[in-house]
């Protein structure tokens, strides 16, 4: 999700966080209080940072997790898509993308716009 959404959309980040845990993630990372706030990237020679919205690992592997929810910028959500994506597979880590009920098919018609239609979609 873009930065504008974070606060709108506190709950689905929660959520998708208790979600991981479950699932066996550790060292989460994430723009929320109580945990630490991921790296973020800068665009050289611009002020557009992108920043994971979660980040954990889980044996020994890095995961990218981004919450995929309706945005009124599209456009900057997929250059966000494109970048962790690319960054994930020059460091050999796993980029997912988190979505909800309501959000599914926005989620899979960004992917196909940005010909990553072979990612899997995690539902909450």
């Amino acid at each position: 999700m873009i930065y504008s959404d974070k606060e709108k959309y506190s709950s689905i980040l929660e959520n998708s966080i208790d979600y991981l845990e479950n699932r066996g993630f550790e060292n989460l990372k994430a723009d929320i209080d109580g945990y630490e706030t991921p790296k973020s990237y800068t665009k050289k020679g611009s002020d557009i940072a992108v920043t994971p919205d979660i980040v954990a690992t889980k044996e020994g592997r890095k995961y990218f997790f981004d919450i995929s929810l309706k945005s009124e910028k599209p456009k900057l959500l997929k250059s966000k898509w494109l970048f962790l994506n690319a960054l994930s597979n020059l460091k050999s880590h796993r980029f997912k993308l988190i979505t909800t009920r309501g959000h599914i098919q926005f989620s899979k018609d960004m992917l196909e716009d940005i010909n990553l239609s072979d990612k899997k979609l995690i539902r909450i």
